[in-house]
């Protein structure tokens, strides 16, 4: 049972660590993309982008429900954790806070929560729509 438990432990990590480098590829290209704002718009819209597909993804995996869970760690811890970017997210707020920028950090910090949690539902609305 425990070389099961391995096995099952090396899968599950491995599949989290190919999503990982699919979804650290994709935000790679996506910081590629030249905006002049003071605002971190790239970081942003990535992890708008991020919400709306990890809603998917969750709706999906409720309307197949035998969708793999080694595919669910794929997408879900993989590759939208690789590929949204909540460490530069807080490390762009800090910034902005210690250059003064105190309006500037308030709004960037209150509508990546507003619309991360907004793009989550929108990505769950496209999942039943798309899926059912």
């Amino acid at each position: 049972m425990i070389d099961g438990m391995r096995e099952s432990f090396f899968v599950a990590a491995l599949s989290v660590g190919c999503g990982g480098f699919v979804g650290s590829v994709f935000r790679y290209c996506l910081s590629l993309i030249q905006v002049r704002w003071e605002f971190p718009m790239m970081t942003f819209v990535t992890n708008i982008l991020g919400a709306v597909l990890i809603g998917m993804i969750a709706q999906a995996a409720l309307v197949f429900i035998s969708m793999p869970p080694n595919f669910l760690l794929f997408m879900k811890t993989g590759v939208c954790g690789g590929f949204t970017t909540f460490s530069t997210f807080s490390l762009e707020s800090i910034t902005l806070i210690e250059n003064h920028q105190i309006r500037t950090a308030v709004l960037y910090i209150a509508l990546s929560i507003l619309c991360c949690v907004v793009g989550v539902l929108l990505g769950k609305w496209i999942g039943m729509k798309v899926f059912s």
